[in-house]
């Protein structure tokens, strides 16, 4: 037993330990360890997120590697935990992340040449521009690009937004755009990252919007809070000029006497928190004697306690007549109150095709 070697002078010399005793590990072996550690414990490391060259740089160490001693294993993990502790701050990975969180504070023309400079590079990953694309961009690729660049696209999506955009489609080709996606089984990765690159590119050719929203949206919005005798001016105005962008505006106007085609009954509650006990008032008991806007106020008073409904009708007969400009403006108060809680997620209205 004793003129036997030892056990470490019996294993090959190319899976000799890591010792800290003859060096330091460099940076890449710390990896490896650290990697094959988390790897070891069940972690779900996405290493598929790294550049290419990073994971293969990883992967080449650690088939290089064959056994750390606990010694080198316990001052990499050390190491490693003092780093993470001595994190102060973190930045989003990725150009797209970047962007996401500077969202509000850097133009649209900003934006825009980031997203064309990192299609440039040669390690960005087109993909992750494209797969967070909303559905509205992404349904004219599928329904203008080839069968078979639809189906790689489709592949590259979350299952719930393939879904989706597929049932956007006609139904002749979405069934072959769902056949073709069984073919993509021996798609090379550089094929799918070409393509890639050229959608990015097709779509950061489009000029950047100056505008959020359309000219029907936005002319609608400022016709909603308008006098009524400048919206009928105005409207009449489009009728001559151009009466099919007229009837998109009529379609987007939203006013007092909307309520209660665009409106759930269940959110008048919320809307009146919001709205000054004065504002409400006033256009309640402005709208006695139109017919539309008195039909908008009972569907108010229909949708709260009676015990509200009776002490706010009390109220309308004690303030008796309003003059025509306060009764507007109360009424727009409402309106802009809905709006917000429309745009906060809060309520839904009513849609031309419910």
């Amino acid at each position: 037993m004793a003129n036997e070697p030892s056990v470490l002078a019996r294993i090959n010399p190319a899976q000799r330990m890591v010792s800290l005793s003859g060096r330091t590990p460099t940076p890449r072996e710390k990896a490896a360890i650290i990697v094959r550690l988390l790897l070891a414990e069940g972690a779900n490391i996405p290493l598929s997120k790294l550049p290419d060259s990073m994971q293969t740089d990883l992967t080449q160490q650690m088939a290089q590697m064959r056994l750390v001693d606990r010694r080198t294993l316990a001052a990499v993990i050390d190491e490693f935990a003092n780093e993470l502790e001595a994190v102060g701050l973190s930045f989003p990975g990725g150009i797209e992340a970047a962007i996401a969180a500077m969202d509000g504070h850097i133009s649209a023309n900003a934006t825009s040449r980031l997203r064309r400079m990192a299609a440039g590079s040669l390690q960005a990953d087109p993909w992750e521009r494209l797969v967070a694309l909303p559905i509205e961009t992404l349904a004219p690729v599928l329904e203008d690009e080839s069968i078979e660049v639809a189906a790689v696209v489709l592949s590259k999506l979350p299952v719930a937004k393939a879904a989706e955009l597929l049932g956007k489609l006609p139904g002749d080709r979405a069934r072959r755009v769902a056949y073709a996606v069984s073919q993509t089984g021996n798609v090379e990765p550089d094929t799918v990252r070409r393509i890639g690159l050229s959608l990015a590119a097709q779509l950061e050719s489009q000029p950047a919007k100056a505008f959020d929203t359309g000219p029907v949206e936005r002319v609608g919005a400022i016709l909603n809070v308008s006098p009524a005798l400048t919206r009928d001016d105005v409207l009449k105005g489009l009728d001559e000029a151009d009466a099919g962008f007229a009837q998109q505006v009529r379609k987007a106007i939203f006013t007092f006497p909307h309520l209660p085609h665009r409106l759930h009954g269940r959110d008048i509650p919320k809307v009146v928190r919001l709205v000054d006990q004065n504002f409400l008032i006033t256009a309640l008991a402005g709208s006695i004697g139109n017919e539309e806007n008195l039909a908008a106020a009972e569907f108010i008073l229909a949708n709260m306690s009676q015990r509200m409904a009776q002490g706010l009708r009390e109220e309308m007969a004690a303030r008796g007549k309003v003059k025509d400009k306060d009764a507007e403006d109360a009424m727009n108060a409402i309106i802009t109150a809905v709006r917000e809680l429309e745009t906060s997620g809060e309520l839904a209205l009513i849609q031309d095709e419910d």
